[in-house]
């Protein structure tokens, strides 16, 4: 190969790289901390934050449907284990799991407790979408 088409191999993946960013993503990211939820909030228009425990059967029953909206949606699904972070779960006034929150263009949309079926969730989605 050339150096040439190496570049061009290059700017390929570049591209690639900058525009799956732009894509929502299609599994739910796991949130590490504070910074990473702002991050992705700015790179998100639309999102759905669950705030979940392991111990916690509802949000056991819960994890399939994020895992869906992620898959079928343009919103971004996070999710936020809030044993791993405390403050976060705090800041957003957690107070039972599962808590979701919608939010679009980094502002919150809704706040729901407890466990939601797909339809009401997809219907809340595109409402801000």
């Amino acid at each position: 190969m050339s150096d040439a088409d190496d570049i061009d191999k290059i700017r390929a993946q570049k591209r690639e790289e900058l525009t799956s960013k732009l894509e929502s993503p299609d599994a739910p990211i796991d949130v590490q901390d504070a910074a990473h939820l702002d991050e992705l909030l700015s790179e998100n228009r639309v999102a759905l934050v669950d705030f979940h425990a392991d111990w916690c059967g509802p949000c056991k029953m819960l994890a399939p449907t994020v895992e869906e909206i992620a898959a079928e949606t343009d919103a971004a699904a996070l999710k936020i284990d809030i044993d791993a972070n405390q403050d976060l779960a705090a800041e957003y006034q957690v107070q039972g799991v599962p808590t979701l929150y919608l939010f679009g263009d980094g502002e919150v949309k809704e706040r729901m407790v407890g466990v939601q079926d797909k339809a009401t969730l997809v219907q809340k989605i595109e409402a801000v979408a």
